[in-house]
């Protein structure tokens, strides 16, 4: 459908529309050009299979120029989430029975709101073939699926842009009261201080013996880092929770002595049990 008009002013802005390992350019292109229709600007790529840039990318855009030339690329999904406050996975169902799970009329108000009360957002899209894994699921703050046909639910990743931009841009023409969002009492901290947390805390389990062995672990980390995701720390309540565990965090790393300790190495412990 052609309407592009050059002489009116090009809206920019919202959430960061994140894509994870993308396989192809035209993919990418078609997303970019999604993003434009209805506002969007902040492209982040993780790991795009086939480099950045991409010819092909360019040439799918169809003149979304300014969100092509502006697009980040990122070796790692925590790398690209990191100055977010909140994140949206988009997934064809839920798979996490830690956080909430939202339509994608009721996550563009939501979107919306935190937007307006000056947090960063944004929205991952996973795979073309298998979309998100968990432990990236585990990393956002709440869950989007699509009402679609059960008996045919494959969206691509530019038709899965396209529905949650369109509910972007229709989530500014709401009046205020129409809106389902409510203001959190405190902003939630940037992800870079959640991962600091995940960190602190992992470390110290693994310094213990917690993880049996490398399958649980896995298992035990996704399920961890599901759990803190969801309440929304600020900066000030991570802080606090660091240094409470700071406070007891009388173990080290394997083979590493705990300072004011004897000449032995840490015993691990016996670790959790079945």
């Amino acid at each position: 459908m052609a309407g592009t008009d050059r002489n009116r002013e090009l809206m920019t802005g919202g959430p960061a529309i994140i894509l994870v390992e993308p396989q192809l350019g035209e993919n990418i292109g078609m997303v970019a050009r999604a993003m434009a229709n209805f506002g969007l600007s902040n492209l982040r790529i993780v790991n795009p299979r086939d480099g950045w840039p991409n010819d092909k990318a360019v040439s799918a855009a169809a003149k979304a120029d300014h969100v092509i030339a502006a697009a980040v690329v990122y070796e790692t999904l925590e790398a690209a989430v990191a100055d977010l406050n909140f994140v949206y996975a988009t997934t064809a169902r839920p798979r996490d029975g830690h956080k909430p799970v939202r339509g994608p009329v009721e996550a563009g108000e939501v979107l919306r709101g935190r937007e307006n009360d000056g947090e960063k957002t944004g929205i991952l899209f996973g795979r073309e073939r298998i979309g998100l894994r968990n432990w990236e699921v585990g990393l956002a703050d709440e869950i989007v699926t699509f009402p679609v046909n059960p008996a045919y639910a494959s969206l691509n990743i530019a038709q899965a842009v396209l529905l949650m931009s369109y509910e972007w841009m229709k989530s500014g023409l709401s009046s205020p009261h129409e809106t389902a969002f409510s203001t959190p009492e405190v902003e939630p901290a940037p992800k870079a201080d959640l991962f600091g947390l995940f960190d602190q805390i992992e470390e110290g389990l693994e310094a213990r013996g917690y993880f049996r062995s490398e399958t649980k672990k896995m298992k035990a980390v996704d399920n961890l880092r599901a759990v803190l995701t969801r309440p929304g720390f600020s900066s000030d309540e991570i802080a606090v929770l660091r240094g409470l565990f700071a406070s007891f965090d009388r173990f080290a790393r394997p083979g590493q002595r705990v300072p004011g300790a004897g000449s032995e190495p840490l015993d691990e412990g016996r670790g959790n049990e079945e």
